[in-house]
This record gives C-alpha cells, structure tokens and sequence, in this order.
C-alpha cells in the first residue's frame, strides 16, 4: 500500500493511506543505507493488521532537508521576528542558501508586529528579492496574505525557536490549539514547544508542515555542495557573478568582481554580502573526506 508520512514521532511515522492511518515502523535496511523516512515522503508499506504497519521503500524525492527534516515541500516558510527572540539575518540567509541548492521557493514572515514593527527585516528581504510579509499571529495582521501566498502548496514553516511558528498555524485555523510557549526575557529565546515534525491542513487549502525550533548552533550542517556552488545560493548575486574579470571569483576580495561592485553601488544588501562571507568562511576549510 502506499502513502504520505504526516507525522513522525519517536521513531513511528504516521502514514495517510487511502485506507486510513497507518502507524508504522521502518525497515532496518534505512539504518544501513543511512536514509531515514521524512514528514513528505511518498511510502510503500506493508499492512500489519490493527492499524499498524511497516515502511518498505521510499519513493524519489523532488527535494529533502535535514532541519527541518522534511521532503517534497514547494517553499520553506521562515518565520522571524524583530521582537523578542529577535532573528539574526544570517540564520536566515543560511536557510534560503540551502533552499536555493534545492530548488525550494523560500518564503520570509516577520512575525510579531504587534509587538515590533518588523520593517527592517522586511525591507532586507524585499530588497535582495525574496517574496516577504509582515504579520501578527496575535493581531490577525497579514494573515489573509499569508494565507493566500501559502495555498495550494505544502509548504514547511521553520525558523528560531519562540518566534509564533505554531501561533501563526492556530491563527490560521483555530481547530488546532497547537502548544505554544512563552519566550524567556532573561535569555531573549523561545522554548522548543514543537517537539516532532507534523504535516496539518490548513483552512481547507494549504498543507503546512509544522517543525521544532532551532537556535543558532543547530542549524542544518554544512556541506561540501553549499561550498561548491555558494554563489548560486545567492540569487541577488546572480545578476553580477558572469561580469567578473576572472574566471572562479569567489566574490570575496577580488580586484574586479562584479558583485563587489554591484555591493559598492547599493545593488546588493550590505548584510546579504556579510552573511556570504560568513559561510565562505565556514566552509573554505570543508573537505570531501570530512562531510
């Protein structure tokens, strides 16, 4: 039989058969192979009785990420906020690099702006071109656009832990009453209230993937492909990359380079550049043999 993983939990994953749900397990043979089934996944299984089941294969996969650890989502929705917990910029230009590799559209919520306006982090992502909105989980602001940028698409929300993530799914669809938390002042960070990963439908016209938090040190790891093609996970760069003087331009330091005086001239966001050479530099020292 086969079917969609909506939910793991625990190492059970819950699977929407056109027979119903089944809870099932994993072949042993996905430990070996070092792939894991995701929330996403296309599966065979075998029917055990009882409602029970096991996961025999898994179907090809359109894209994957580790964190959030899903499959087969047409955009990555970031959720961040200027409030507190206030969104470094670069943890969210690592997810959008690692979006770009996948060919995963990538949307930007500010959240929040009832309690911070939110404008800047807003105007960061509108001016490098990436599709961004401003809303209030607590207010109902922007909700009806989110809802409509979301529809029709399986779409997975991520981002820092305590910025409305599951907030903004009850607002959406109050059938929910998703567990959220409160955000500690002295720390000025959020509580992981999402503990796995589940795939909702959302006002009868959107699936939403809903994922735990993440905090500054346990975003998704880097790899040998991000430093390969790192450019490319700059779309803004790309206007600029095939102008420079020399072939292989890291875009860094270079005399000639295109990008760096396309940032000169205010083209780019300063801080867009920033996060670059931030992974640049994270990852210049990644080799084959230790990915």
């Amino acid at each position: 039989m086969t079917g969609r993983i909506t939910k793991s939990l625990s190492g059970f994953y819950y699977v929407d058969t056109p027979e119903g749900l089944l809870t099932c397990r994993a072949r042993g043979k996905f430990r070996k192979t070092g792939v894991s089934p995701l929330v996403g996944d296309q599966v065979d299984c075998t029917v055990l009785g009882g409602g029970e089941g096991m996961v025999d294969a898994i179907a090809p996969r359109r894209n994957a990420f580790e964190r959030p650890a899903v499959a087969n989502i047409d955009q990555l929705v970031i959720v961040a906020s200027e409030a507190v917990p206030r969104t470094e910029p670069y943890l969210i230009d690592r997810m959008t690099a690692i979006a770009a590799l996948k060919s995963c559209e990538v949307l930007i919520v500010v959240n929040k702006c009832d309690l911070a306006p939110g404008g800047e982090l807003l105007d960061y992502y509108l001016r490098a071109g990436y599709p961004a909105l401003r809303i209030s989980a607590e207010t109902g602001e922007g909700l009806d656009k989110l809802l409509n940028a979301i529809s029709g698409k399986v779409s997975a929300f991520t981002g820092n832990s305590g910025v409305g993530k599951s907030s903004i799914l009850n607002a959406l669809d109050p059938s929910y009453h998703l567990k959220v938390g409160e955000v500690s002042q002295a720390l000025s960070r959020g509580k992981h209230t999402t503990r796995h990963v589940e795939l909702y439908r959302v006002a009868g016209c959107a699936e939403v993937i809903d994922t735990p938090g993440f905090s500054s040190f346990d975003t998704e790891g880097l790899s040998l492909e991000l430093k390969q093609r790192l450019p490319e996970a700059f779309p803004d760069f790309a206007p600029y990359t095939g102008g420079c003087r020399f072939v292989g331009c890291s875009h860094t330091k270079e005399k000639g380079c295109s990008v760096l005086e396309a940032l000169r001239e205010g083209k780019l966001v300063k801080g867009r550049h920033e996060s670059y050479l931030r992974l640049y530099g994270e990852l210049k020292d990644l080799r084959e043999w230790n990915t």
